[in-house]
């Protein structure tokens, strides 16, 4: 009874062995139906990594993921070793990397950008007793090349060379993709979040906190106050127009300006330098108050001894240029640079929801320029065209010299 019993299990066992194997065998057989010649097969191997690479470059070169995208490219082009760069330098290699690997991308890398067409290394890299070559193509952005793929191989064949350059404009279209889906979060957050909640509760607080404490002792200055916390908020909150005048801007500021005195008393002063000729010039909508809010709040307001703030507006020919200075705290470049590139901060968003806003207006040459460090201060300047037709501004609030 027992060998018997034994000699079931053990056909039972051969045979769940059986069918998995005959699964297995079906799964793959059927897989390879599917694609019923080379060039099919080659055509999915080929869509399926480029459709793996985009999942990572949907951020872009930056704010993606560089070295994954490296990884399917090189399996695409089938290449030794694959490089990504941006203006700034390498980002990512894949296969080889080595010191002589990232040298050699970044000399040719840097031709690249410069020259705008493909170019190739001979001997770019000599590893034990290989020797390879490398041929880059430009990433280009419009007329101008922002990057470059590099790829290496022990031979440069004609097929290489062009392959690499539809993998870099493939690369191209992704990062544009990227650069709209960004252009689109941030105009979502600049109509949501900048334009209907522009004032910070921290600032409502500190606000209504400072017009309290005149109440018994000054009464008429606590009106004063009210009156001005009264035309801030309206400025902030209307909703007529993306655009306004610098004139209606600063009437806002100075609105601003006068409650943040009545909190920081004589710790906090403030130098004006306008030219007449600029107050007409047309600027999107609260592009200047986060700017002097951001230079109050976080460069400021923790000083024991306070600080100066500093906003001048200046002719430069077909162009206004306005700064915002504060001799405060400063910010740490790296941190500045994840604020401007949208990485998630709790801190200076003012910053980042304004370059946001001026980029998408008027272009990427036209973002905030930023010079700070810590404890050195924050000078942030911006320029916008003074002759724009067809910009609708309804008249608001004017400046108060």
């Amino acid at each position: 009874m027992a060998e018997s019993t034994l000699l079931a299990l053990a056909g039972g066992c051969l045979l769940g062995i059986v069918a998995a194997a005959i699964v297995v065998f079906a799964r793959r057989f059927a897989r390879r139906s599917e694609f019923a010649t080379d060039a099919e097969r080659a055509t999915y191997t080929t869509l399926h990594l480029a459709s793996r690479a985009a999942t990572h470059l949907r951020g872009g070169l930056v704010g993606g993921e560089p070295a994954k995208a490296a990884r399917q490219l090189r399996s695409l082009l089938d290449c030794h070793a694959l490089a990504l760069a941006d203006e700034r330098g390498v980002l990512a290699i894949d296969g080889e990397g080595g010191a002589d690997w990232a040298a050699a991308a970044e000399r040719l890398a840097s031709s690249v950008r410069v020259s705008g067409r493909e170019e190739i290394l001979r001997d770019a890299v000599r590893s034990h007793r290989d020797v390879f070559h490398a041929v880059a193509a430009p990433i280009r952005s419009g007329d101008r090349a922002v990057g470059a793929v590099v790829a290496f191989a022990p031979a440069v064949r004609p097929g290489l060379v062009r392959a690499t350059g539809e993998v870099a404009e493939w690369v191209a279209a992704q990062l544009e993709l990227a650069e709209l889906d960004a252009s689109r979060a941030a105009l979502a957050e600049s109509e949501v979040r900048g334009l209907r909640a522009q004032i910070s509760p921290h600032f409502i607080y500190n606000a209504l906190n400072a017009i309290a404490s005149f109440i018994n002792s000054d009464p008429a200055k606590a009106r004063d106050l009210v009156l001005e916390f009264a035309d801030f908020t309206r400025y902030s909150f209307r909703r007529d127009s993306d655009f306004t005048t610098l004139a209606e801007e600063l009437g806002s500021i100075d609105n601003y300006l006068k409650l943040e005195r009545a909190r920081f008393g004589d710790r906090l002063a403030v130098s004006l330098q306008i030219a007449p000729e600029v107050l007409g010039t047309v600027i999107p909508f609260l592009s200047i108050q986060p700017l002097v809010e951001n230079a109050v709040r976080h460069g400021l307001e923790g000083l024991e001894g306070g600080g100066r703030i500093t906003i001048t507006a200046a002719d430069s020919g077909a162009y206004a240029e306005i700064t915002v200075e504060d001799d405060g705290v400063g910010i740490d470049p790296e941190a500045l640079r994840d604020v401007l590139a949208g990485r998630p901060s709790s801190a200076h968003v003012g910053l980042r929801n304004v370059d946001a806003r001026l980029r998408r207006v008027y272009g990427d040459e036209h973002g905030l320029v930023v010079e700070t460090n810590l404890r050195a201060g924050t000078l942030v300047t911006l320029r916008v065209p003074k002759s724009q037709p067809g910009r609708d501004v309804t008249p608001g609030v004017r400046f108060a010299s």
